[in-house]
């Protein structure tokens, strides 16, 4: 397999930017997702958009919800509805781990990203988060930019 190979089964195909300014992440899993052909089809183009959706436990399942992935073009009478909630693939135990960390207050999940991984199959990183107040959203980006300006000055110095 080349290099260029892996690579591309690494990267990201959808990825909430914005969850880790607004969230502040505790726990992490790997998900697997229940997907139709051609939603892998189109998740391959790398169009999707996970940044308003959630997960939420259901019945004793876990649900992405208003996730987007575009239909796929040459998908024709069998293509697929972008926002249907898709089921989330957890081991029993994993799931009651979620549902004790949701419970707890102001807790919810958030999806981080979607990808492939090596075996080429579509992997949600999920997140137990809670949300951040404004205080603490001034002080992530009074961080970020001091982090920014410090390696411009390293890298000006140096």
């Amino acid at each position: 397999m080349a290099a260029d190979d892996k690579d591309k089964r690494a990267r990201a195909v959808a990825e909430n930017r914005k969850a880790r300014f607004n969230y502040e992440v505790l726990d992490t899993l790997e998900s697997g997702l229940a997907l139709t052909g051609t939603e892998v089809k189109s998740l391959r183009t790398g169009q999707a958009n996970i940044a308003e959706s959630y997960a939420s436990i259901e019945g004793g399942e876990l649900w992405l919800i208003n996730s987007w992935l575009p239909e796929y073009l040459q998908g024709n009478r069998f293509n697929h509805e972008p926002r249907r909630r898709r089921k989330l693939l957890v081991k029993k135990k994993e799931l009651v781990r979620l549902a004790k960390g949701v419970e707890r207050d102001g807790m919810t999940l958030v999806p981080l990203k979607i990808y492939f991984n090596d075996k080429g199959r579509a992997k949600l990183l999920l997140a137990v988060a809670r949300g951040k107040k404004l205080h603490d959203k001034r002080e992530t980006e009074k961080t970020r930019d001091w982090e920014r300006q410090k390696s411009r000055l390293m890298r000006d110095k140096g």
